[in-house]
């Protein structure tokens, strides 16, 4: 009997060790999931200061066409050097866009890492495939918007229709084509 009293009381300990060490492991699950929670809203927050920096883009550029469709003449020094600056604001945005999308690459990949050292459950993996899934998509919508921000807006604006020659200021009454 004391063998057997024995035996179930080194199960017992056995099985309490296993419980804290099940504890253990539990609350190190938790505290990773709550920094990849804050790391993923980061990532929206970036994702939103992205949006409003190209909505202001925006807003510039329509009024500054808006300023040069008032009337106001224009000499082709300080036509080049605002298409200059706009160039330089352009690469600027570029610059900034492919640098979050490194940075994301980065915390991709140590997400991705942490995942697959941390997290064997089946449930745990649909989430790691629902992360990835929304990864892809913000890339895509990232690189969608970059490619778009891409285009020669300064060079398709429609020119005022009674306009003057650059070289000599005379009126020219030539059909402007196109929309």
């Amino acid at each position: 009997d004391q063998q057997v009293l024995q035996h179930m009381e080194d199960r017992v300990r056995k099985i309490q060790g296993d419980c804290e060490e099940l504890s253990l492991v539990s609350v190190s699950l938790q505290k990773d999931c709550e920094q990849k929670q804050k790391a993923i809203e980061m990532l929206f927050q970036s994702v939103e200061s992205l949006k409003k920096d190209k909505g202001d883009e925006q807003y510039t550029l329509a009024a500054m066409d808006m300023n040069a469709a008032l009337g106001s003449k224009v000499t082709c020094t300080q036509f080049e050097a605002t298409m200059e600056r706009l160039d330089q604001r352009m690469q600027e945005m570029q610059g900034q866009v492919s640098g979050q999308s490194q940075h994301w690459n980065e915390i991709k990949q140590k997400l991705s890492d942490v995942i697959e050292n941390k997290l064997d459950r089946q449930e745990l993996k649909d989430f790691r495939k629902q992360m990835e899934e929304t990864w892809q998509k913000s890339i895509k919508e990232l690189e969608k918007k970059t490619a778009e921000g891409d285009s020669a807006a300064g060079m398709k604006k429609q020119l005022p229709v009674p306009f003057t020659c650059l070289s000599c200021d005379r009126m020219v009454k030539t059909p402007v084509p196109g929309p």
